[in-house]
């Protein structure tokens, strides 16, 4: 008998049980080249070979809401059938290895419209006449880095109450399309996070100012999608839980934020942190992991960490010590879309009782001794 492993523990949030607690991030992917939204075969094979890998729960990439809230123009969508019905199809296939489905909504507000910042690409803002368009954010100021030269919209309150509706009607899409999760994306300075930092919020009206204010359009966002949303299904946040910066966003204000996300039927919050500013950040092997250990612990509220977490007993340090509820595996699983199958074996995990798919299993992992 192999002995117990936490990270191989299942976690039931309210009516869905994950297999267990290695998770998969949404990391974008820039594949869209038709530019409209519509996820294609890479998005298939892509997300199909994380639950054929044995993952607990794959979290879809950054999917906006609207047109004009996609990160690059290579981005996928939810606001239209098409994209539901393109969605379906991996959802369809990912269900049958046994694994869950997220998909992470958002809008890139200020940083949107950009290249796909892959190899051989300069990075930059895209021309309106290759597919670009006027980002839009808490006020017209820029994001504070060269590449970023589009002029900003500053987004008025009824335009502001157009984006909280959009983010409700695409968790309707993606109810229908059959994903078991809704992520709402808080953070990496998109903009969610440029209304409650205060390094990008300058606003003197009921979305600026104090922290009410500046929180206020994430918790419109929650309430809205949370009504859409079936009950019966988790809903996350993904949080950038500290700007980096002496006067910007605090873990103390993550706390107090993440009380009120679990008050409004947040189930996870999902604890990266950063991306609103330039600034030196000491990133190293489970960097990230404190905020998450004290989001859980003073907000209440289940916790997933990120942030190069790539060996088997790191993951299952952080779960066993009650650090986090899961682990996102990030670039270690692009580069291994199998680790889960090779963490079990050399945490111990039996190998009838791993996450094989069967016509893989005769090549299983044997446990370590």
């Amino acid at each position: 008998m192999g002995r117990m492993s936490a990270l191989f523990e299942p976690l039931r949030l309210r009516d869905l049980t994950i297999r267990n607690r290695a998770w998969v991030p949404p990391m974008c992917q820039y594949s869209v080249e038709r530019q409209d939204g519509v996820p294609v075969d890479w998005h298939l094979v892509h997300y199909g070979s994380f639950a054929q890998g044995g993952f607990g729960l794959i979290v879809a990439e950054a999917t906006a809401v609207v047109p004009e809230g996609r990160i690059s123009p290579f981005d996928c969508g939810l606001w239209n059938d098409e994209q539901v019905e393109a969605w379906s199809r991996i959802t369809r296939f990912v269900h049958s290895q046994k694994a869950a489905i997220g998909v992470q909504l958002a809008h890139a507000g200020r940083k949107a419209s950009t290249t796909s910042w892959f190899p051989g690409v300069e990075p930059g803002n895209v021309p309106e006449d290759q597919g670009g368009w006027t980002p839009v954010g808490p006020t017209d100021v820029r994001f504070p880095s060269p590449e970023y030269t589009h002029e900003v919209h500053a987004l008025t309150v009824p335009e502001i109450r157009d984006i909280v509706q959009a983010f409700a009607d695409a968790a309707v899409r993606a109810d229908a399309a059959g994903f078991d999760v809704v992520e709402i994306h808080a953070a990496h300075g998109y903009l969610m996070h440029e209304f409650y930092s205060p390094l990008s919020n300058t606003r003197t009206d009921e979305y600026g100012g104090d922290f009410a204010g500046r929180t206020r359009l994430l918790l419109e966002t929650v309430d809205a999608v949370r009504a859409a949303w079936p009950a019966h299904k988790p809903l996350l946040v993904r949080l950038s839980a500290s700007d980096w910066h002496p006067d910007g966003w605090t873990i103390d204000d993550s706390v107090v934020l993440c009380r009120m996300l679990a008050e409004r039927g947040v189930d996870l919050v999902d604890v990266s942190s950063g991306g609103n500013q330039v600034v030196p950040i000491p990133a190293g092997p489970g960097y990230q992991v404190h905020f998450a250990e004290q989001i859980r612990h003073e907000a209440g509220v289940p916790t997933s960490s990120v942030g190069i977490i790539t060996r088997p007993d790191e993951a299952e340090a952080i779960i066993a010590e009650g650090r986090a509820d899961a682990v996102m595996i990030g670039r270690q699983a692009l580069r291994e879309p199998t680790w889960p199958l090779r963490a079990a074996a050399e945490l111990g995990v039996p190998m009838s009782e791993a996450p094989y798919p069967a016509p893989r299993f005769r090549a299983a992992w044997r446990p370590a001794k």
